[in-house]
């Protein structure tokens, strides 16, 4: 199962939206990092295998510079 991180630049709803496909996916605001920066996000989703959404540039950036996981949408 794909679970996805939705980051801080994304709407909470989005987890609603996609439960169906996606049901136990997540919001940075919903797991207690309503505020934290990009690497925390990041590793977050590699310690619980998320695949990070986000509108965010600089994940992509680390994605360069860390690998994968997570993957980054």
């Amino acid at each position: 199962m794909k679970l996805l991180l939705f980051d801080q630049n994304l709407s909470p709803r989005l987890i609603n939206l996609l439960a169906e496909i996606y049901p136990a996916s997540a919001h940075v605001d919903g797991i207690g990092l309503p505020t934290a920066r990009d690497r925390e996000v990041w590793d977050y989703a590699r310690q619980h295998n998320y695949i990070v959404v986000t509108k965010n540039v600089d994940f992509s950036e680390l994605s360069l510079l860390l690998g994968f996981p997570p993957k980054v949408i």
